[in-house]
């Protein structure tokens, strides 16, 4: 199998990268340079091609890249100062109070 050859990858993993390669693209990442990223991202999920024949047999899917979100979150909240955060929570514990005394 020559450099390149995605002929072990199923299906599955050939629609990922179309999509994931769209996706770079539709964010001005140039087609070329999309493509590598998108295959470069199935082979860090993957482990590389996933057809019989090659050391990827066998192997289980972990989806690393697909848990990256929400690591980098918070950064709005940390940047309050503590009085501004205190009055946050304050206003949001009137704001339920008041809802559950509606309901009620």
């Amino acid at each position: 199998m020559s450099q390149g050859d995605k002929a072990k990858y199923t299906d599955k993993q050939k629609r990922k990268a179309e999509h994931i390669a769209e996706s770079y693209e539709s964010r001005g990442v140039p087609e070329k340079e999309a493509e590598a990223r998108a295959w470069a991202t199935v082979n860090k999920d993957d482990g590389g091609g996933k057809k019989p024949g090659g050391s990827g047999r066998g192997k289980a899917t972990d989806h690393p890249a697909a848990h990256k979100g929400g690591e980098s979150g918070g950064k709005a909240s940390a940047e309050r100062s503590a009085a501004e955060r205190s009055a946050s929570a304050k206003k949001a514990a009137a704001t339920r109070k008041a809802n559950a005394a509606a309901r009620a």
